[in-house]
């Protein structure tokens, strides 16, 4: 039989690992937003692109 204590002890035990999904789940909620808004950004200042071409080109120069 469960007394009040152990009880108690069980529901706090339960309470923080909800605690801690909920966290996580803000957490990826967070990076998420943040790189849709890179992306987001990337795609429209062309500067993602402009990046590629300039180690494509650094990677062909040092091979050639």
């Amino acid at each position: 039989m469960l007394n009040h204590k152990t009880l108690f002890k069980y529901l706090w035990r339960a309470t923080q690992a909800g605690q801690t999904t909920a966290e996580y789940a803000l957490v990826l909620l967070g990076a998420a937003t943040i790189a849709m808004l890179l992306t987001a950004w990337a795609g429209q200042t062309n500067r993602l692109g402009s990046l590629f071409d300039a180690v494509l080109r650094s990677v062909t120069n040092l091979v050639a």
